[in-house]
């Protein structure tokens, strides 16, 4: 077979391939290039912070704004040059170097290239990118995609804070609900998760080969290298770990990732609700006439953008497990296995970010089929059960709870054997009235 261009067409991954209008912008923060240009903003940051603390001499203005320009205006063809360095070095952060050296030398830097990654090992700039990636790909795509759904589902909650529906408990009729209350239960448990999502502090470290600062303080013995640390990850809005091996410990990346699994399974439970529903027929899905919704069964309308997004959170959670449960281990003070994990987490992110993606369009798909929530609701009356034991309790009736279970466990009730029933129990005329009153649509 002939070797095709990579591109959506011949790509591997469905996340580069099919679903790549979806995800395309988290290559900003997660794919090769964005990992070379995180790093290479991480070496530069560090060889301006050396100069602060006259390890280097002192950087001009002008030189300070060549070396953010090499930041600015690093693109894809500059990974490229990268790339063919690497095919040498075998080593992509030591290719990283190589090339901030060849993009520096013929400047007034050259006479400090050899203070690029001093003391430094290249998981000191790979942990602080890692973190800085993540950071900037939660505030500006994951989490206004999160609350973007959110607020419609909130928005849902608002407009049919008035419906009344039947609730089902272990799938059988309950009680009388309404759909609005039923869609604020998943806003208020996404918008806590959200809020703790906002709040997670990342930690990193900026320590040395074995996180003990040996070549920063055998060269510069007078320098608070600790404190350099701290204050160049605060630059970052990281904070220090304070002690590590050649690592950074990855409990607040496996902290974050069990956020996000977490409001993955809550989506998860709202997509499997929502679809419930719509088999039910107590929601219309819109009709485009262009569409097909079977290639056999022309009448077909499917649910699919919620049951894509189920499929997308299983594969991302199934990532996600995989990443705790492997991220809090390392041989001794490092072994590279975590590596080839923390590639992948743009993966997870990207098959979170379409699931998110694909609800809000299944939601943007659907109204309540009132008629027919209706007429569910009212087809048995016996979910008034519980009011009416409930109040002969208030009225003191003994055994009031048994009284109405034998009358009603396993039986359906029209509205006219409903009230017979009322008429039967041992009360006055003034309480059975009350008892009257209340129906499915009032009983919320």
């Amino acid at each position: 077979m002939k070797q095709s261009e990579l591109n959506s067409l011949t790509a591997i991954s469905p996340i580069d391939g099919r679903y790549r209008y979806a995800t395309e912008n988290l290559s900003e923060y997660f794919s090769e290039y964005a990992f070379f240009r995180y790093r290479i903003e991480v070496e530069i940051r560090y060889l301006i912070a050396l100069s602060k603390i006259k390890v280097i001499r002192n950087l001009s203005t002008n030189e300070i704004k060549t070396l953010n320009s090499v930041i600015d205006n690093f693109g894809v063809d500059e990974a490229k040059e990268i790339k063919e360095i690497e095919k040498i070095t075998r080593h992509d952060k030591k290719a990283i170097e190589y090339y901030l050296k060849n993009s520096l030398t013929k400047t007034t830097l050259k006479d400090n290239l050899e203070f690029l990654h001093f003391a430094l090992t290249s998981e000191d700039v790979t942990n602080i990118a890692l973190r800085n990636s993540i950071n900037n790909a939660l505030t500006e795509i994951i989490i206004p995609s999160i609350e973007s759904l959110n607020k419609n589902i909130i928005s849902n909650s608002r407009h049919y804070k008035n419906l009344p529906m039947l609730a089902r408990t272990h799938g059988q009729p309950a009680i009388p609900t309404t759909l609005g209350k039923e869609f604020s239960v998943f806003y208020e448990r996404l918008l806590i998760e959200i809020n703790i999502l906002k709040q997670i502090k990342f930690r990193a470290k900026l320590n040395g080969a074995a996180g003990n600062y040996s070549a920063h303080y055998f060269t510069y013995p007078n320098i608070n290298w600790k404190k350099f640390s701290k204050d160049f990850l605060k630059e970052f809005g990281l904070e220090q770990h304070p002690v590590t091996t050649q690592i950074a410990p990855y409990e607040d990346i496996i902290f974050l990732f069990q956020s996000i699994q977490r409001i993955n399974n809550i989506l998860l439970d709202f997509n499997q609700d929502m679809w419930r529903y719509i088999s039910d027929g107590w929601f219309i899905q819109e009709n485009v006439k262009e569409k097909v919704g079977s290639s056999t069964m022309p009448q077909k309308i499917n649910p699919i953008n919620f049951e894509q997004s189920e499929g997308n959170i299983i594969i991302a959670n199934s990532l996600i497990n995989g990443f705790a449960n492997k991220l809090s281990i390392s041989r001794l003070q490092r072994d590279l296995s975590d590596s080839t994990i923390s590639r992948n987490f743009g993966v997870a992110f990207a098959h979170s970010l379409l699931a998110y993606q694909l609800s809000q369009k299944g939601l943007s798909k659907i109204t309540p089929n009132k008629e027919k929530i209706s007429e569910e609701l009212n087809k048995d009356w016996s979910i008034l059960s519980e009011a009416v034991q409930i109040y002969l309790k208030k009225e003191g009736i003994k055994n009031g709870y048994e009284i109405i279970k034998d009358l009603t466990r396993g039986e359906k009730f029209s509205k006219e054997a409903f009230q017979e029933m009322i008429n039967k129990l041992p009360l006055n005329q003034t309480q059975k009235s009350e008892l009257e009153k209340i129906k499915p649509e009032t009983y919320i």
